[in-house]
C-alpha cells in the first residue's frame, strides 16, 4: 500500500484550508408557515432543490452500524416516503443488509448545494412485505434486475423518530427545525438566526 508523502499531505491540507464553505444562496424560509407534517416540508424542499438544478436530489447517505458498533455509510436512492416510513432498497446479502438484520436502526442525510440545505432522518428500520420488495425489484431495469439473486432484494423503511431540517448561513448562525416523534404526534423546535436563537416547542 502506498502512502502520500508529508509534502503531498501538506499541500492537500493547505488546499483544504483555502476552500470556502456554504457558498450557495439559501432560499427564503418562512418559519411562520411550517406544516404540521415533516413529510410535507421535505416534499417542498426536495422539489425546490430539483427546480434549482440540484442533480439527483433524491440521492441520500444511509448510515448503519456494524457488528463492532462502528458506523458505516453509503449513498443510495430514496424510493418513497409515506405514513409507514422513508423507503430505500438493496440486497439482503449486502453489507448494509447484514447490518440492518443485526441492528435495525439507521439514519439518512440529504445535502443540497447550492441551496445550503440538509435534511437528517433517523429511526428504527422495518422490512416491507415480500410483495412490496418484489414490486420494487420489478420496477428496476432489466440489467439491474438480472444481477439480483432470487429473493435477495429487500425494501426497507426507516420509521423516523427525529427529522431535522437545516439551512446554513455564511455567518454560521444556521437555522434548524427539528421534529421529534412523541407518541402519535410530532414535537417541533426551532433554533437559529431566523428564530432569534430561541427554541419554539410545538405539538399537535
Amino acid at each position: 500500500m502506498t502512502h502520500p508523502s508529508d509534502t503531498d499531505l501538506a499541500s492537500l491540507n493547505e488546499w483544504l484550508r483555502g476552500r470556502h464553505a456554504l457558498t450557495g444562496l439559501a432560499p427564503e424560509w418562512n418559519l411562520d408557515a411550517l406544516p404540521d407534517d415533516p413529510g410535507e416540508l421535505f416534499a417542498t424542499w426536495l422539489r425546490a432543490a430539483a427546480d434549482s438544478g440540484v442533480p439527483e436530489p433524491h440521492t441520500v447517505t444511509l448510515a448503519t452500524v456494524d457488528a463492532d458498533g462502528l458506523p458505516d455509510a453509503r449513498t443510495l436512492i430514496l424510493k418513497r416516503i409515506d405514513d409507514r416510513g422513508w423507503a430505500f432498497a438493496s440486497t439482503r446479502s449486502s453489507r448494509k443488509g447484514a447490518q440492518l438484520a443485526a441492528s435495525p436502526a439507521a439514519a439518512l442525510n440529504f445535502w443540497w448545494q447550492p441551496q445550503v440545505r440538509a435534511v437528517r432522518v433517523r429511526g428504527r428500520v422495518e422490512e416491507a412485505t415480500l410483495e412490496e420488495s418484489a414490486a420494487d425489484l420489478a420496477a428496476r431495469s432489466p440489467a439491474a434486475h438480472a444481477e439480483v439473486a432470487d429473493g435477495d432484494w429487500v425494501l426497507w423503511r426507516i420509521v423516523p423518530t427525529r427529522i431535522e431540517f437545516w439551512q446554513g448561513a455564511r455567518d454560521r448562525r444556521h437555522t434548524r427545525v427539528v421534529f421529534d416523534a412523541v407518541d402519535s404526534a410530532w414535537s417541533r423546535s426551532i433554533t437559529g438566526d431566523m428564530a432569534d436563537q430561541q427554541p419554539m416547542p410545538w405539538r399537535d
